[in-house]
């Protein structure tokens, strides 16, 4: 087997391009695939700042957990979580408690094999292909029930995750399952796609992702917001990923150039 090709689980579906892969390609990563580059070229070639959208995003993941460290929280449920990159959930949280446990879930083989390659020597980091709308197999996992302690603060973690998600999987039902399992002081941070903002409402975005196993349903204000029901945000509310709390005041971008509505919430 190549060095390309070690990461790939035997069986894995290629056939299609994935997001997580797609995702990794715009961070600048290398496990990707020749028809994942290309549906990111086409979404490059329709809106140029898409990888800017992206590194936003990784930039907004970091900067929440490190938040959520900062009020106790030493556990986390990173559902959706696609290929690992620089800067993963388990070493910013392990870098400031070597005892923090991170689960990550996503249903893209791919991901999740190289997820388990990179942590086979972490004890308290694991890594489980499910679904994540099927919520009772994810809670009820092995890795879940020896990881994580459900009567205790949970980081939950829905990076990009609802705008993949179609109507039909009852999006509020899903977050709301979540919510209902974790213990009063629990985190849940999300970004979700809209097009309430100009930069990526072009419906050529959504019309490249179709011909991916990954379908996006973007979500206004209203509905975004809806999936915090049963947490309260804390400062600045919902905004978007490049105004929530940046490192840097400098750092502030025109939400017309954002794209993306991210939040954090606690539970009460």
């Amino acid at each position: 087997m190549t060095d390309q090709e070690d990461w790939i689980p035997p069986g894995a579906d290629l056939s299609r391009p994935s997001a997580a892969r797609i995702y990794d390609y715009l961070l600048g990563g290398a496990h990707n695939l020749a028809p994942d580059r290309a549906v990111a070229q086409r979404l490059e070639a329709i809106q140029p700042q898409v990888a800017a959208v992206a590194r936003r995003n990784r930039a907004f993941l970091r900067r929440v957990v490190r938040f959520m460290l900062d009020q106790g929280v030493r556990q986390f449920l990173d559902l959706g979580s696609g290929i690992p990159t620089v800067g993963n959930v388990h070493e910013v949280a392990q870098e400031v408690d070597p005892a923090a446990k991170v689960v990550y879930v996503d249903y893209e083989p791919v991901a999740v094999a190289h997820s388990l390659m990179l942590l086979k020597d972490n004890p308290n980091a694991a890594a489980l292909e499910a679904d994540a709308t099927k919520t009772e197999a994810v809670l009820e996992s092995e890795p879940v029930r020896e990881l994580l302690d459900l009567r205790e603060p949970v980081g939950l973690l829905a990076i990009t995750l609802g705008h993949y998600l179609p109507p039909e999987a009852d999006v509020y039902r899903v977050f709301a399952t979540y919510r209902d399992a974790l213990a009063p002081g629990s985190h849940l941070a999300l970004t979700h796609l809209t097009n309430d903002f100009a930069l990526l409402r072009d419906p050529k975005i959504a019309e490249t992702m179709r011909s991916t196993q990954d379908h996006i349903y973007p979500r206004s204000r209203d509905e975004v917001l809806a999936l915090f029901d049963g947490f309260e945000l804390v400062e600045p509310g919902l905004t978007t990923s490049g105004n929530w709390r940046p490192d840097r005041l400098a750092a502030v971008v025109d939400p017309e150039e954002d794209g993306l509505y991210a939040g954090v919430g606690v539970k009460p």
